[in-house]
């Protein structure tokens, strides 16, 4: 049987270090995974990067499993006052502000696709006309800023039962303009506060907020709300995610 050593902090070089602190930022635990948890790696070490990076997907694949379990679909996340709310809100995205994509109104379209009972596009008036929810809630990003905003839109249940989606699927996707694409699961997709906005802070969405269409979803982390939204896609395969694929926690439940 191979023996467990406990790793301590003290132990590591200062670019051991530095990958921990990476593993742990990509991680997102909320379970606390620390050094000391290391030790489950039975006959691994920080120096081996392919097996430590396989043992951390699959504590990370763990912890969407219990993220998932945990996750109640009737609880709020907080809402706030309009004196609550940032100003200015920050930009942020995996590009500078002068990369954001120019979407001509006009022409733009949203495609809804996979497990329905028929792929449809809508136009942007078309998603304008359906019953327009607000709400003022918290974006809580990764790098550890949060910023308090107004966000109107489509609850994200009652457009997928108007578009024929299977909601009896594990997972919905969203595929960008600028070629970020993340995913849900679907109770998480069905969840009262989660809408495909359209508004911001009572006027229409602008670019640099996602326009014409974001996911706005105040029970996930902020890389989990999608921008300019082009294709829904409604599976039972899980679709991955830009941050995601690269080691972020899948799940990111807040």
């Amino acid at each position: 049987m191979t023996n467990k050593r406990i790793i301590r902090l003290s132990d590591l070089s200062g670019d051991q270090k530095k990958k921990v602190a990476n593993l742990e930022r990509r991680l997102l635990l909320k379970s606390g995974l620390s050094i000391g948890a290391m030790s489950l790696l039975s006959g691994c070490n920080l120096q081996d990067g392919d097996a430590v990076d396989e043992a951390l997907w699959r504590m990370s694949r763990w912890n969407d499993k219990v993220q998932s379990w945990l996750f109640n679909g009737h609880r709020l996340a907080p809402t706030y006052s309009k004196s609550d709310i940032t100003k200015p809100f920050p930009f942020n995205a995996f590009y500078p502000e002068y990369n954001i994509p120019e979407i001509d109104t006009d022409t733009y379209s949203l495609t809804v696709s996979g497990e329905v009972s028929a792929k449809t596009v809508w136009k942007l008036d078309d998603l304008i006309r359906f019953n327009q929810r607000s709400q003022i809630t918290r974006l809580i990003c990764i790098e550890g800023w949060s910023a308090v905003g107004e966000w109107a839109g489509i609850p994200l249940r009652e457009f997928l039962v108007h578009a024929g989606a299977d909601i009896k699927s594990k997972y919905v996707e969203f595929r960008c303009a600028d070629n970020y694409y993340c995913s849900l699961d679907m109770a998480s997709a069905l969840h009262p506060q989660t809408v495909l906005a359209t508004g911001f802070n009572g006027e229409s969405l602008s670019p640099e907020y996602g326009a014409p269409l974001r996911l706005r979803v105040p029970t996930k982390l902020g890389f989990k709300n999608a921008k300019h939204i082009t294709d829904i896609i409604v599976t039972n395969k899980n679709p991955g995610g830009y941050w995601e694929d690269q080691g972020y926690n899948w799940f990111s439940g807040i």
